[in-house]
């Protein structure tokens, strides 16, 4: 079965890794799904994020990387996938991506989702505060999957 993890990525981070990583061990193939969010201003490209999470996951079997327009429920449904896989950090985050879920579900009744609750020591990491370090100059080393730099 597939999985769909879709997501913004700017970046992709340890965290979103570790989902992958997890989600390998549930399901036969992940695909990983770059979205585009209108309300959002990205730090970088779509073509950059492309190349961070092909890099960050080229050791990885059954993993494809994705761009995708419009609503997530409308690619899963497009693409037959019936399972959405998302990471949860915190109660707020659980509160958020079960809003999404049930409005994917009732979108295409066919469409589940699976939370995977975020490790301990990745539970405070998010692609906003890796932006926020970047951009002020700091190392960002320790919330990228190894070997991933984001240079442009």
């Amino acid at each position: 079965m597939t999985v769909f993890f879709p997501g913004s990525f700017d970046p992709f981070t340890i965290g979103h890794y570790d989902v992958v990583c997890r989600a390998l061990q549930l399901f036969d193939r992940v695909v990983i799904g770059i979205g585009t969010n209108p309300f959002k201003k990205n730090l970088f490209t779509k073509d950059e994020r492309l190349r961070f999470i092909r890099e960050a996951t080229k050791d990885l079997r059954n993993v494809e990387v994705v761009a995708y327009h419009g609503l997530t429920a409308d690619y899963c449904k497009a693409n037959r996938i019936t399972c959405i896989v998302r990471g949860i950090r915190s109660a707020f985050d659980y509160e958020h991506e079960n809003i999404t879920a049930q409005a994917n579900r009732c979108l295409h009744h066919h469409i589940d989702t699976v939370f995977l609750p975020a490790r301990a020591e990745h539970a405070f990491v998010c692609s906003s505060v890796v932006r926020d370090v970047l951009t002020h100059g700091g190392d960002v080393s320790a919330f990228l999957p190894k070997g991933v730099s984001l240079k442009k």
